[in-house]
């Protein structure tokens, strides 16, 4: 059985890492490359690096900014932003990433997460999905899946529409809750959890960490099997280090941090890397 996995998220935006509440008021933080190499130092299980602008802009990911992101990890890293298609997905995997996320290609092509576990296997496919509640939406009052970098709301409830990603061929889902994002208060346990029932695939939990009860809530409560964090390690208010701590104590199976505790667990299984850093390839 996997570990639960506590997850670090680099969201960028021209480069830079940003990172706002709400998905809105975006500040500049710092650069992924060294920000990276600071979290996976700290003992990130592994990263995320989503290219916030791309879809709205139109354009694909930034292969330069991930291919030197993914030159210094040992660890993965899961690359999504302006995905359409599997050639979409072959370059990012090609230039160093590990897994690829998809969210508003996914919407407008649903087979391209088939087509995309087919060619690549489902363990690197991962479905975003940015779920904001609505009193009133097009289906009744629940949690709808937005695009675009949550600009655009979609008539796809988000439960049902995670469901269909895993049919799909998605072997993990990224749900973030933007009602929850960048506020601190704690994830959105009742939809993660719903989530996590309904689909047979490892959920990550996302938006509104705040402390380390937040992520073992979020394992317990919320049923998530890793969780994803940005703005408390930005800010430096904690460390990754320090949050295992407390998640063990709390006796939650995290991996150790090397050199703090025991080794890690050996090989590439079960969200590490092993071995040298990776060359992506041109």
């Amino acid at each position: 059985m996997l570990r639960p996995r506590v997850i670090v998220c680099l969201d960028v935006r021209d480069g830079r890492v940003v990172k706002g509440t709400n998905f809105v008021e975006l500040r500049d933080v710092g650069d992924p490359v060294e920000l990276a190499r600071r979290y996976e130092s700290e003992g990130a299980d592994e990263i995320v690096f989503l290219d916030i602008s791309a879809s709205h802009e139109g354009r694909g990911t930034l292969l330069d900014t991930v291919r030197r992101t993914a030159e210094v990890l040992f660890i993965p890293l899961t690359v999504g932003g302006g995905v359409r298609t599997e050639h979409d997905m072959n370059a990012l995997l090609r230039a160093g990433a590990d897994k690829v996320s998809v969210n508003s290609g996914a919407v407008r092509d649903p087979e391209v997460l088939t087509r995309g576990a087919r060619l690549f296997g489902s363990q690197c496919v991962v479905a975003s999905i940015d779920a904001k509640w609505s009193d009133e939406g097009p289906r009744g009052p629940g949690w709808y899946h937005h695009t675009h970098g949550g600009r655009k709301r979609t008539d796809l409830e988000a439960v049902a529409w995670a469901r269909e990603c895993a049919r799909r061929g998605a072997g993990e889902i990224l749900l973030t809750s933007m009602d929850r994002d960048g506020v601190r208060t704690g994830y959105d346990l009742e939809l993660t959890s719903a989530v996590a029932e309904a689909v047979d695939v490892p959920v990550i939990a996302s938006g509104g960490a705040g402390e380390a009860s937040h992520l073992r809530d979020g394992f317990t409560r919320g049923r998530a099997d890793a969780v994803l964090l940005a703005g408390i390690l930005h800010d430096e208010l904690t460390t990754v280090t320090a949050l295992k701590k407390a998640l063990t104590d709390w006796e939650i199976p995290v991996r150790p941090v090397r050199g703090v505790t025991e080794a890690p667990e050996t090989g590439r299984g079960a969200g590490e890397r092993s071995g040298s850093p990776r060359e992506g390839t041109d």
